[in-house]
């Protein structure tokens, strides 16, 4: 094997290696089990500690053993790290601190690496109430405070857009959020945690008490200083042992949360983790002024004045400002590495509001289990004819491309494991047809390949050759949907923001593997004479269609459609759009007998019911479970009537009903417009300047006509719209763009190579020879999309029908569309391109490879 081909196969198995250590396991070790597994230093002492743990929780004194395991030990003074001296926690003194962040860790490392979505495990549901205190009397206002409340608590749960937590307001005072997989037996600290307002304050400490004129253990309450309290804080002493510190602080703060434009968690000099605070420009002034006055009175009297830093009423820390600050501030207090996240997490999204923690509920699968069945059925139904197709029409290369649609899918499940994202059943379908569309870049390089051994080269040439050639149009293509994929994500929130990260992933993870893995491994095929033969099948001849020919009717027929489409779309605008995007009514019933699920979708289709979404839901506390139904606005109470009388011995009884808003907030639906907006720009920009301002102009319309016929014949067929579409709808975006690149690039190729040519002549002969790769990467595409169109369910089917037809329109308006745009920017004429065009450039790492060809076809 040669060096070029040996470092390919290392580095590819270093990328998969860690794929698969970040992947694995797969699924959640059952805590008890776990922990018995995991210990290392004295297993029998250890498992006395569990054995008494297990019998407290036996006992009800706790809820489970994660809680109880670190409240025995730490009550039998047992230092649970000893047990697992492989989790370093020197660093942290206090005994019961220690064994609550072993026991913590403990617990996340029994986690399964893939976290798995509502829709697929359910999780917890928990609803909080505004404190009516805070909220105005006027009810636009209230509704503003909601709406503000909401926002903050989604960016404070998926800063990155890939947790999918579900969050909504609910009522005209309530919030409901809704986790994947999580249980709050085993985590008492969730609730607290992301409902704490996070109003930071920076108050002065009494100067008084700093010359010892007063104790704040020993004063009495009524020589207190006016406008002071006293305030304590716990400080873990080297030895393990806890000492209280109390100071007078004044009440009134000096500087408000306000201020802070930015807080992060940093390791400080000592080791420990600290929360480090940015001011903002007015902030910045406010500091300075307060922090001089300090320091000033501090020389001027020779007693150091402290300036407490208090966090929803407990103080943190009371440092000595020894000079002015202006920037910048830091919190200290014995945090770990997660504490410390978690409260710059909460300081950079701070509550205007107190939200009072209502109802607790663990939550079952919003997907019935038929329809994840027969959704994962065709999932793997549509892998499987993606890899048949491959390896019957190129046989050894179909192999290769298996191999890189793999290796491409490792790959980004091993990105998204790290990053801890949930996974739901329309991503694990965007997985399937991230193989189809993976399996796109392998295409074009045999296609390429197809054409070098056409001229008569040698097997090994052709490859080289082919890989070489297909480099510029495969970094095109993919740039400009990174740029999309960067867009996403500097701009959105949300799903769309978590859109932009897996799709930026995925660009990534597919070009690794088509230019590295899949070369590698038809390199070392061809070197050892392993495969005599790489491509199968014959390709198709390549005629010489005017496509030109046929682009106005083409061009006008299909604008016309879109303007139907359009049309339909706000005609029915009141129809569209699901639960997701206008909230409704949310039933809750108690039942006897619980109908299924299959049952209950099956009467809301029967009697016209319109979309309905069932989960089980059971209360922290007493264990009772109950049905919630959630529907259309209006249509709950008539559902129950409904459901009554077609399941009597259910003796289902509605115990309550109530109002809930949209999960895709209105500042989601904004930014996403803004966001793909800017992508537009983004690749009008980068085309222009890579290409030629014609190109990105026909690239660009091209991509809206796909998003609008898209979206318009989606309405037309009935469809409606769901959280997931979004993602679906920004798929086509991506892929609209990739198909047009790879015409165009064609296009600027056969300009370079063909001097005499017209431009129509040229674009004809680009198109023909690009033709093969097209309807090979779309049927390969159709393969995965259609399966999970025709055998899915419920809102698989719905994004499988999206992405059809996103394939069908792209695949139309790289021809039809984004050709004849360019070709008219340029009144026909190839001197205006080439006028407006530089000359060809060359990214500094490609290898030149072309060669004249010999005649014209």
């Amino acid at each position: 094997m040669s060096g070029r081909t040996l470092w390919k196969f290392a580095l590819t198995a270093v990328v998969v290696g860690w794929s698969l250590l970040s992947i694995f396991p797969t699924q959640d070790t059952p805590f008890p089990e776990y922990v018995r597994s995991a210990v290392t230093v004295d297993p029998s002492g250890f498992e006395t500690v569990v054995e008494k743990a297990q019998a407290a929780v036996d006992a009800d004194t706790y809820p489970s053993l994660f809680v109880a395991l670190s409240a025995v030990a730490t009550e039998d003074d047992v230092d649970l790290s000893r047990f697992f001296p492989e989790i370093n926690l020197a660093d942290i003194p206090k005994l019961e601190t220690r064994n609550d962040v072993l026991v913590g860790e403990l617990l996340k490392s029994s986690k399964g690496k893939i976290r798995q979505g509502l829709d697929l495990v359910g999780g917890v549901s928990v609803t909080f109430r505004i404190d009516p205190d805070a909220l105005g009397e006027d009810e636009f206002l209230k509704q503003e405070q909601l709406s503000k409340a909401v926002e903050i608590m989604r960016n404070r749960l998926d800063g990155s857009g890939v947790a999918e937590p579900l969050i909504r307001p609910r009522g005209s005072d309530q919030i409901e959020i809704q986790l994947p997989g999580l249980n709050t037996r085993s985590n008492p600290d969730l609730l607290s945690n992301i409902s704490k307002p996070a109003k930071l304050e920076l108050r002065l400490v009494s100067r008084e008490q700093m010359q010892g004129l007063i104790d704040p253990y020993t004063t009495p309450r009524s020589q207190w200083p006016a406008g002071y309290e006293v305030l304590t804080r716990d400080i873990n002493l080297p030895d393990g042992r806890v000492s209280e510190s109390a100071f007078f602080v004044k009440r009134i703060s000096e500087v408000a949360g306000s201020a802070i434009s930015e807080a992060f968690a940093a390791q400080g000099l000592s080791g420990g983790w600290e929360v480090q605070l940015r001011f903002s420009g007015e902030g910045e002034g406010r500091v300075f002024e307060v922090t001089s006055r300090i320091v000033n009175e501090d020389r001027r009297t020779g007693v150091q004045q402290p300036l407490a830093i208090v966090l929803d009423g407990d103080l943190y820390s009371a440092p000595v400002i020894n000079e002015p600050l202006s920037t910048s501030a830091v919190i200290t207090g014995d945090f770990s590495q997660r504490e410390a996240i978690e409260l710059a997490n909460v300081l950079n999204n701070p509550l205007e509001v107190k939200l009072i923690q209502d109802e607790v509920y663990e939550v079952g699968p919003t997907l019935a289990k038929e329809a994840q069945d027969s959704s994962k059925q065709a999932m793997l139904w549509g892998a499987g004819l993606v890899i048949i197709f491959m390896v019957l029409y190129y046989w050894a290369g179909g192999v290769v491309a298996v191999f890189s649609g793999i290796v491409n899918i490792l790959i980004v499940l091993g990105v998204l494991a790290s990053f801890q994202a949930t996974l739901t059943l329309p991503g694990v379908a965007a997985l399937v047809l991230t193989l189809g569309m993976g399996v796109d870049a392998n295409i074009l390089i045999f296609e390429r390949i197809r054409e070098e051994l056409k001229q008569g080269k040698a097997l090994r040439n052709a490859v080289h050759g082919g890989f070489e050639k297909a480099f510029s149009t495969i970094v095109d293509a993919n740039i400009t949907t990174l740029i999309t994929a960067a867009i996403l994500i500097a701009l959105g929130t949300g799903p769309v923001k978590g859109f932009g990260v897996t799709l930026a992933i995925g660009i990534v993870a597919s070009v690794f593997a088509a230019l590295i893995a899949s070369r590698g491994l038809l390199e070392f095929l061809v070197e050892k004479a392993v495969a005599k033969r790489v491509l199968g099948l014959p390709g198709l001849p390549i005629r010489k269609v005017p496509f030109m020919n046929f682009r106005r009717p083409a061009f006008i027929a299909s604008w016309i459609l879109v303007v139907v489409g359009v049309a339909v779309t706000f005609m029915r605008a009141d129809e569209i759009f699901g639960i997701d995007f206008l909230g409704g009514d949310e039933v809750v019933l108690s039942y006897v007998e619980r109908p299924t699920d299959e049952a209950i979708l099956s009467l809301a289709q029967t009697e016209a019911l319109g979309e309905i979404i069932i989960t089980e839901q059971t209360d922290i506390g007493t264990g009772t479970s109950m049905l919630k139904i959630q529907t259309d606005r209006d249509i709950g109470p008539v559902a129950v009537e409904k459901m009554q009388a077609a399941f009597p011995d259910a003796y289902l009884e509605m115990q309550g009903i109530t109002t809930i808003g949209a999960a895709v907030s209105e500042e989601i639906q904004r930014n996403g417009f803004l966001s793909v907006a800017a992508a537009l720009l983004g690749i009008l920009t980068y085309v222009a300047l890579r290409f030629e301002f014609g190109y990105g102009l026909g690239a660009i319309v091209a991509t809206i006509h796909d998003v609008l016929m898209t979206i318009g014949l989606f309405v037309i067929f009935g469809g409606q719209f769901t959280a997931p579409m979004l993602a679906a709808i920004l798929m086509i975006v991506g892929y609209s763009i990739n198909d047009t690149i790879v015409v165009f690039d064609r296009i600027r190729e056969e300009l370079g190579l063909d001097p005499d040519a017209s431009l129509k002549d040229i674009v004809h002969l680009s198109i023909n020879r690009v033709l093969s790769r097209t309807i090979w990467t779309s049927l390969s595409t159709l393969l995965a999309a259609g399966t999970l169109l025709i055998f899915g369910a419920g809102v698989i089917q719905d994004f499988a029908l999206v992405f059809v037809l996103g394939i069908l329109t792209g695949t139309f308006s790289s021809i039809f569309i984004a050709t004849p745009v360019f070709f008219w920017y340029h009144k026909g004429d190839r001197r205006h391109v080439e006028d407006g065009e530089e000359p060809l450039q060359r990214y500094d790492w490609e290898v030149s490879t072309r060669e004249a060809r010999p005649g014209k076809d």
